[in-house]
């Protein structure tokens, strides 16, 4: 290989690995570590389960605004102007929960974390795959996802390291020193990528339709995709402990598991969609994670914890991926727009499953019980997958 190409690989690695910084800051540290860290604030008496599930749900009202924001500013110029400043922004939000233990104050940073987590979740990977398209290594772009996977492993181990020695508010300070030096690299080098000027000046063309009879089934599958997996991604630590014991080693084991169980999976699920194809990995996908939605349900028992974790942990990224796959093998057009749209439409229903949770456990509900409305909605999500066109 010559220095040239060498170079030229050194940087796209680079690349990607500040895009998965990126990720890591605003999903790991910012938003999934408030999974591992709620049982610890509910011990320590700064939140109830109904205020977990609560601020959760501004999280996810702040995120689906976030990708909203992000269906406007779309364009890659726009993007490496807002994204600085999104993950600072997070990072410095992160700090601020670390200072307050009052609920209200606690939910208006939950959704400026999730407005700013959405603008990055959406951008990062869009400005990263125009970057790449124009290198011809469109196909590494799906690698930024690793960084989610060791976001969520670094989030549980910096909460489990320092739960004996912190408590309440100060929980948040050993995420928050992680994530401020990461936010600040990424942001930079990111902002500083060097694109050509048609892809600066307007981005792709979005004057087609994004809904019609090929794509309508694979986003409302995607619907049922973020209201099926978000109840676990919140709660399981806590469902664990309220079945186990506080003192089971798996209120903390659980979201470890996750954790490595979806550092592998960006890499799984890719490559089984390129030995099978998309539609049917999708479908694959879909049910393995109903199968451990339900499994704690089913199971009582640390068995049915660990599958949960194992099954939920190993698929979520997967139906991240292969959905913006089939949607670009759709509508291959369509670009940054297209992401903002798909990921609006999950957070959206991901902001409907903390509803939902608090809802059922003012009716009288259990925390375990309300899995079933996930399970549901993945089987909804498996169903209008079927209706899919088949890649060509």
């Amino acid at each position: 290989m010559s220095i040239g190409n060498t170079s030229r690989a050194a940087t796209a690695l680079l690349t990607i690995v500040a895009g998965a910084v990126a990720l890591l800051v605003v999903h790991g540290l910012g938003r999934f570590v408030y999974t591992p860290i709620l049982p610890w604030l509910i011990d320590d008496g700064v939140l109830s389960l109904t205020e977990g599930a609560h601020l959760a749900s501004w999280n996810y009202l702040g995120y689906l605004l976030g990708a909203l924001l992000a269906v406007r500013w779309h364009r890659p110029a726009q993007i490496q102007l807002i994204l600085p400043w999104a993950l600072v922004g997070n990072a410095l939000i992160t700090l601020a929960q670390g200072f307050t233990a009052d609920v209200e104050t606690l939910s208006g940073l939950r959704l400026a974390n999730g407005i700013t987590n959405g603008l990055v979740f959406v951008h990062v990977p869009a400005l990263i795959l125009e970057w790449l398209a124009e290198r011809r290594a469109a196909h590494r772009s799906g690698l930024v996802y690793l960084g989610v996977g060791a976001g969520l492993i670094v989030s549980s181990a910096l909460v489990a390291l320092f739960a004996p020695l912190l408590s309440g508010p100060a929980r948040w300070w050993p995420v928050a020193a992680a994530a401020l030096p990461l936010a600040w690299w990424s942001g930079r080098f990111l902002s500083r990528l060097s694109l050509s000027p048609a892809h600066t000046g307007g981005g792709v063309s979005a004057s087609s339709a994004l809904f019609d009879r090929a794509s309508t089934p694979l986003f409302l599958a995607y619907a049922g995709a973020g209201l099926g997996y978000i109840l676990p991604m919140t709660f399981l630590p806590v469902v664990a402990s309220q079945m186990l014991g506080s003192a089971s080693d798996w209120r903390v084991l659980s979201w470890v598991v996750v954790a490595l169980a979806a550092l592998p999976s960006t890499w799984v699920w890719n490559h089984l969609g390129a030995r099978i194809g998309d539609k049917h990995a999708l479908l694959i996908n879909y049910a393995v994670q109903a199968i451990g939605v339900a499994a704690p349900i089913l199971l009582p028992s640390e068995l049915g914890i660990a599958l949960c974790a194992v099954l939920v942990g190993s698929t979520f990224l997967g139906t991240v991926l292969l959905t913006q796959r089939l949607a670009r093998a759709i509508h291959p057009h369509q670009g940054p727009r297209l992401s903002a749209a798909l990921i609006a439409l999950y957070g959206l229903a991901q902001l409907t499953g903390p509803g939902i949770t608090e809802w059922w456990l003012d009716a009288g509900g259990s925390l375990l019980s309300a899995f079933w409305w996930g399970f549901g909605a993945l089987v909804w999500g498996l169903a209008f997958s079927v209706l899919v066109p088949s890649q060509r």
